[in-house]
C-alpha cells in the first residue's frame, strides 16, 4: 500500500498565462479552431483573426488550451486534440458548449493536478495550504517562501500576477473587486471552490478580502467523476501499486480529496457509494485502522461520467 507524499521540488510552471484568467468562450472555441488548422497557434497574426483576440490572449489561450487538456502540442508548433478534448468539445461530443457542470469539475481536475509542468499556484494552494482561508497577502508571502525553498529567484511581480491568475480562475470579479476591463469571468466561477470570507487587517493595517476554500459536500461532483479521477490520479501517481490507503486518496497533492476540497469523511462515503455499484472500477475496504481502495476491473470511460 502506497502513501503518497506531497509535491516535492517542481518543476513548476509560474507563467505563460499573460496575466489572463482562462475566458468563458475560449476552450470550445479554441478546440474548433485547432480542429480546422493545427497549426493555428504557430502564427500570431492568424489565430488574432481567427479567433478574434489580442497577441497576449491569443498567447494565454494557447496556454490554457495545454494547462486544462483540451489539446497538446504536436510537431512544429502545431496542437492536436487531446482525447478529453474530442471527448467533450466535439461536434457531437459530451458537451461542446461548456454547460455541463461536470466539465468544469474536469476542466478543474485537469488543471490542478494533470497539468505537466505542475502550475505553481495551484500546486501550492490545493496541495500544500494548510489552513482553510487566506488573504492575497498571506498567499504572497507562502508564495515568496516556497519559491526560494526551490532555488528560484521570481519577482513579487511575477508571483502576483501568478497567484492573482488563480484567484480569478475561481472567484468572480465582483468578489475579486478587480478592473472593469478585466471583469469577464471564467468557466470555473461557476464551481465556488474558493468564496469571499470577510476581511481583515494585514500587517500593514490595510484590510483585505479574505478567501475561504468551500469544503461541505458537493453533490454536483457525481460519484461517476470522482471514480473517473481517481483512477486518473492513481494511474499517474502510482500505477504499479494494488491499494491506495483513504488517507492518500483524500490528503495527497494531487488526490481528488485534495483537488475537489472534500473532507475525509465525503471521500470515504463516496468510496463506498461506489463500491456498491455494479461494474464499479474500485473498491473501498473499510479498517478500523486505514480504509483502503482496492482496483476492481476496467477503468470507467468519460463516455460513462457523462452518461452517469
Amino acid at each position: 500500500m502506497l502513501e503518497i507524499s506531497r509535491h516535492g521540488a517542481g518543476p513548476f510552471r509560474f507563467s505563460g498565462h499573460e496575466s489572463f484568467a482562462c475566458r468563458y468562450a475560449w476552450l470550445p472555441k479554441a478546440y474548433r479552431a485547432i480542429t480546422h488548422d493545427p497549426a493555428l497557434f504557430s502564427d500570431d497574426e492568424r489565430s488574432m483573426v481567427e479567433l478574434g483576440i489580442g497577441k497576449n490572449m491569443v498567447r494565454s489561450l494557447r496556454f490554457w488550451v495545454d494547462a486544462m487538456g483540451v489539446a497538446s502540442p504536436s510537431g512544429e508548433r502545431g496542437h492536436r486534440p487531446t482525447e478529453f478534448g474530442d471527448a467533450v468539445f466535439a461536434e457531437y461530443g459530451a458537451d461542446p458548449y461548456l454547460e455541463d457542470e461536470r466539465t468544469l469539475w474536469l476542466l478543474h481536475w485537469n488543471l490542478s493536478s494533470r497539468a505537466a509542468p505542475a502550475l505553481f499556484a495551484w500546486a501550492h494552494m490545493l496541495g500544500e495550504w494548510s489552513y482553510p482561508e487566506f488573504t492575497r497577502s498571506e498567499a504572497l508571502d507562502s508564495f515568496r517562501r516556497r519559491s526560494v525553498s526551490l532555488g528560484n529567484t521570481h519577482s513579487d511581480v511575477t508571483l502576483g500576477q501568478h497567484l492573482d491568475v488563480f484567484l480569478h480562475t475561481y472567484v468572480g470579479t465582483q468578489g475579486a473587486k478587480v478592473a472593469i476591463e478585466d471583469s469577464l469571468d471564467g468557466p470555473l466561477v461557476g464551481l465556488k471552490l474558493i468564496v469571499p470570507a470577510g476581511e481583515r487587517r494585514n500587517a500593514s493595517g490595510r484590510w483585505e478580502t479574505v478567501y475561504a476554500f468551500r469544503r461541505e459536500p458537493k453533490p454536483d461532483i457525481t460519484d461517476a467523476v470522482f471514480e473517473y479521477c481517481l483512477s486518473d490520479f492513481w494511474d499517474r501517481s502510482a500505477p504499479g501499486e494494488a491499494t491506495l490507503s483513504l488517507r492518500a486518496v483524500a490528503t495527497a497533492a494531487g488526490s481528488p480529496g485534495q483537488v475537489f476540497k472534500l473532507a475525509e469523511d465525503d471521500v470515504r462515503q463516496r468510496l463506498e457509494a461506489i463500491s456498491r455499484r455494479p461494474g464499479a472500477s474500485l473498491r473501498y475496504q473499510p479498517s478500523a485502522v486505514q480504509g483502503m481502495v482496492l482496483r476492481e476491473g476496467d477503468r470507467l470511460s468519460l463516455a460513462k461520467v457523462y452518461g452517469d
